[in-house]
């Protein structure tokens, strides 16, 4: 019971979190919608259920995202640019194998690693057009999908896949993003892998990092 307890938790928070890492402020039409949740949101009550952080700092953190979320996205969709997409040098690029690849480049090894995996299991990347698969929202994403649907998969997805770049390109993300909006998404989100990470007992084995 308590871990359907924690797997329901990890589902919907890392829906969340994968929807606001993927989710452009500009450009989606799903944009004014999932930021009026976050705006709406009680802090406390969705702390209460939030995995792997204590209820108090998870709910000082859901209030920072809130501050951080204004009515107006155009400065949002600015960082967005600069942290994410471009055109210019991203500051942040949000691919696995860009900082586990000794070519920092996308589509690299530990890409192609979670393409076989998903393959293999029977898991498709419907939506992506040909996006990376590595992408910190997909990959959050997916984790929500996998508690749902495959849970058995769960922690060898973690162990394997996410947790093996996912803190370090979160910390990453939090110094460039020099707070505001995506600093406090980045260091929710590292707080959150990392805490279900002990709360499972996970044994995950870092790659060299190149970035």
């Amino acid at each position: 019971m308590a871990q359907e307890q924690t797997y329901q938790g990890i589902a919907a928070a890392a829906r969340m979190l994968g929807l606001l890492f993927s989710c452009d402020p500009k450009l989606d039409d799903e944009s004014p919608e999932l930021f009026a949740t976050i705006a709406n949101m009680d802090a406390d009550e969705t702390a209460a259920e939030w995995p792997g952080v204590d209820a108090g700092k998870a709910s000082a953190l859901l209030l920072d995202l809130q501050k951080n979320a204004p009515a107006d996205h155009s400065e949002l969709a600015s960082a967005y640019r600069h942290l994410f997409v471009g055109p210019t040098k991203l500051a942040a690029p949000p691919y696995g194998s860009v900082y586990t690849d000794r070519d920092q480049v996308v589509f690299g090894e530990s890409t192609i690693a979670l393409r076989t995996w998903m393959r293999r299991a029977g898991i498709g990347a419907d939506g992506l057009d040909g996006a990376p698969e590595d992408h910190i929202g997909t990959m959050l994403l997916l984790l929500s999908w996998l508690v749902e649907h495959k849970p058995e998969l769960v922690e060898e997805y973690l162990t394997d896949h996410l947790l093996t770049w996912a803190p370090h390109y979160l910390d990453e993300l939090e110094e460039a993003a020099e707070g505001g909006f995506y600093g406090t998404l980045a260091r929710l989100a590292n707080e959150t892998l990392t805490g279900i990470e002990d709360e499972l007992d996970l044994q995950v084995e870092l790659p060299r990092f190149y970035r």
